[in-house]
C-alpha cells in the first residue's frame, strides 16, 4: 500500500473544512521540481549578474581603448611629421653638399677657397646642374595603428589592440631617431664647411625670388599659345601683379631690357659662371652695373611681353646652360 499524506484546510467559519490527499511519490516529485526551479532561477541570477559585470568591464575597456587610439594617433602623426622633416633635411643636406662640393672624393672638408680659381669654383655649380637625383620629399605611407574600431564585439569578446602595428611603429621611431643622429652629424659637417665658403654660398641662388606658386616647372611642356611641346628652360611662379621680386643671391646687374616674348627682363651675374634671368616684370628697380645682395628687391611681378597672367619667369644658367632652379632653392 502506497504511503499518502492528507492535508486539512480549515477556515474561521464553523464547519468549513477541506482535505486533500497526496501520495508520497507526488510530494517528492513536487519537491524535486521546486528545487530545480530554485536552482534554475539562481543560475539565471548569477549569469545576469555576470553579464552586468562583463558589460561594465567592456564599457571600461571601450573607454580605455578609445583613449589609447587617440594617443596612438597622436604618436603616429608625430612620427609622420618626424619622417617628413627628415626627408626635407636629407634633401636640404644633399643640395648643400653638392653646392659646397662636400662629397667630392678628391677634396676634404678643409677646402681653402682662397687657393681656388673662379673656374674651379664654377665646377661646383656645374656638378649641381648635371645632378638629376633630387626628389621631392614623399609623404610616408599611412600605417594604421588599429586594424578595427577601438571597440567591437564578436562572440562576446572584446577585440584588442593590434600589437604588431605597435611594434612596427616602435621600429619606425627607433629608425627615425638613428637617422636624426646621422643627419645631425651631417649638418655639423656642412656648418663647418659653409663657414669656410661664405663667398660661394652668398653667390648661390638658394632662395625663391618671389612669393607665389609654381605653375610651370623646368623641362618639356606644351606651349600655352601653340600647344606644341617645347623645352621650358626655367620655372614660372604665379603671383599678384606688383609682388616684390628679390635677388636670390649676391651679384651684379648685367642686363636690363625689353623682349616681345619675355617683356621687361633683367639678368644678375653672380660670378663662378652663374647667372639668373627674370622675365615679365611690371617694374625694374635696379640699374646695369649695380651690386645687389640676397633678398634685395630688384623688380615687381607683372605680365609684360607674351604672357597670359601675372607671373615671374625665372631661369638659372651655369656657363650659359639652363639648369633647374629648384635644385638650388634651399628655402621657399
Amino acid at each position: 500500500m502506497k504511503k499518502t499524506f492528507t492535508f486539512l484546510i480549515t477556515s474561521n467559519r464553523k464547519g468549513e473544512t477541506k482535505s486533500f490527499t497526496v501520495s508520497s511519490s507526488v510530494l517528492k516529485l513536487g519537491f524535486i521540481v521546486f528545487m530545480a526551479v530554485v536552482v534554475l532561477v539562481s543560475a539565471m541570477m548569477i549569469d545576469y549578474v555576470g553579464l552586468l559585470l562583463q558589460a561594465a568591464e567592456n564599457k571600461r575597456l571601450k573607454v580605455q581603448n578609445t583613449v589609447l587610439k587617440k594617443q596612438f594617433e597622436v604618436v603616429e602623426k608625430n612620427v609622420k611629421n618626424l619622417e617628413n622633416s627628415l626627408e626635407r633635411v636629407k634633401s636640404f643636406s644633399q643640395k648643400l653638399k653638392l653646392i659646397t662640393d662636400i662629397d667630392s672624393k678628391d677634396r676634404n672638408l678643409e677646402l681653402d677657397l682662397g687657393r681656388k680659381s673662379n673656374e674651379e669654383l664654377a665646377d661646383v655649380h656645374q656638378e649641381l646642374a648635371d645632378n638629376a637625383d633630387f626628389k621631392e620629399p614623399k609623404e610616408p605611407s599611412t600605417t594604421y595603428l588599429l586594424g578595427t574600431r577601438p571597440q567591437d564585439y564578436k562572440s562576446g569578446e572584446l577585440l584588442r589592440l593590434d600589437l604588431n602595428n605597435y611594434k612596427t611603429l616602435s621600429i619606425r621611431v627607433r629608425k627615425d631617431l638613428k637617422d636624426t643622429k646621422l643627419q645631425e652629424l651631417g649638418v655639423l659637417d656642412l656648418y663647418n664647411k659653409l663657414a669656410k665658403e661664405n663667398s660661394l654660398i652668398r653667390a648661390t641662388p638658394t632662395i625663391k625670388p618671389t612669393k607665389g606658386w609654381y605653375t610651370a616647372k623646368f623641362g618639356y611642356r606644351n606651349d600655352p599659345f601653340s600647344g606644341k611641346p617645347v623645352m621650358h628652360q626655367g620655372v614660372e611662379i604665379a603671383a599678384p601683379e606688383g609682388t616684390p621680386v628679390v635677388a636670390p643671391a649676391d651679384g651684379v646687374i648685367s642686363y636690363i631690357g625689353y623682349d616681345n616674348n619675355e617683356g621687361k627682363v633683367l639678368t644678375i651675374d653672380h660670378g663662378y659662371g652663374l647667372k639668373t634671368n627674370y622675365s615679365h616684370n611690371s617694374q625694374i628697380f635696379v640699374e646695369i652695373g649695380q651690386k645687389v645682395t640676397r633678398n634685395e628687391m630688384i623688380a615687381a611681378v607683372g605680365s609684360t611681353g607674351r604672357s597670359t597672367s601675372p607671373h615671374l619667369y625665372y631661369e638659372v644658367r651655369v656657363h650659359g646652360v639652363p639648369v633647374d632652379p629648384i635644385n638650388y632653392i634651399l628655402e621657399e
